[in-house]
């Protein structure tokens, strides 16, 4: 009888927190093998709640990509954080990812704090190992077990692979017995339309400046197969006329190379040729407007 015969099928949930720019989305990809959340070195670009779901001959971890918590200066912010509350404790484990190239913060503290009451399993994961030596990850490895009770320390690298696998064997050590929860065939649970407004988000993020990025929303209108061609029709939302205009560029040369660079991601997540056709609009003040808000999909 094999040893995969004689384990107990185990399935649950998972995520991964930490302050931004601690390599939640990065990590997720790695693990899951495609890119399913979005990655951004601008904090709160995961609007959406994501999830990626994760085959084993003896177990199904599906996780769950949430924004970062943070203190919240908007209606949009405060929405943001109950849904990140929310999913932490539905969730079966919990990845507290910090870098070990950074020194521990009053971010990291905090979010520890939170983590403290919640039922699930919370493991640390220290993240971009690759960018520090052995005597500094040994330090940091140190100082993140004394910074709380943490079921398990997983050092990983999520860009060069190192310990993946295992921080994974880890994860679904601590998911409940349970049968499978997705069909076998399945990456992600969310509608397409979601992702590919992601896609086209992530792509207007890059390179703009600091107060942007809370300010851009993307809605997909409207998505029309034809032949081997997906047409997809999508308004790329800000808040005031001068962002508008940054969003654009020179004579449309911003909005042309965003264009470009969502196409090519989304034609990899569909697989089919992509007509992408983007709209820039302004919703004045959405991130405080309830009903802009609702229509933007909050």
């Amino acid at each position: 009888m094999s040893d995969v015969a004689q384990r107990p099928y185990r399935a649950g949930f998972g995520c991964f927190v930490g302050r931004p720019n601690a390599g939640k989305s990065t990590l997720t990809n790695a693990i899951v093998g495609t890119k399913i959340a979005i990655t951004s070195n601008k904090p709160q670009t995961t609007r959406h709640i994501i999830r990626a779901v994760l085959h084993r001959p003896d177990s199904q971890l599906v996780l769950v990509d949430t924004p970062g918590l943070h203190r919240p200066r908007t209606l949009l912010g405060e929405r943001l954080n109950d849904l990140v509350r929310e999913t932490w404790s539905e969730v079966d484990v919990i990845g507290l990812c910090i870098p070990a190239n950074e020194p521990i913060g009053r971010g990291d503290r905090f979010i520890t704090g939170e983590l403290a009451s919640l039922r699930a399993t919370v493991l640390a994961v220290v993240t971009k190992t690759d960018l520090v030596d052995k005597k500094r990850l040994a330090e940091q490895l140190l100082a993140v077990s004394e910074m709380g009770e943490f079921a398990d320390v997983v050092p990983v690298s999520a860009v060069s692979g190192h310990q993946v696998d295992t921080l994974v064997d880890v994860m679904t050590g601590y998911l409940p017995e349970s049968p499978q929860l997705y069909p076998d065939d399945m990456l992600t649970d969310d509608p397409e339309q979601v992702l590919v407004a992601e896609l086209v988000r992530e792509a207007a993020l890059e390179g703009v400046r600091d107060e942007l990025p809370h300010s851009i929303a993307v809605v997909v209108e409207e998505m029309i197969p034809e032949g081997n061609v997906t047409k997809i029709y999508a308004d790329v939302y800000v808040e005031r006329s001068s962002q508008k205009a940054i969003v654009i560029g020179h004579r449309g040369s911003r909005l042309k190379h965003v264009g470009t660079t969502a196409r090519r991601q989304i034609e990899e997540l569909l697989g089919t040729r992509v007509y992408l056709d983007l709209h820039v609009r302004v919703a004045k003040d959405w991130q405080r407007d309830p009903k802009q808000l609702r229509k933007l999909g909050f």
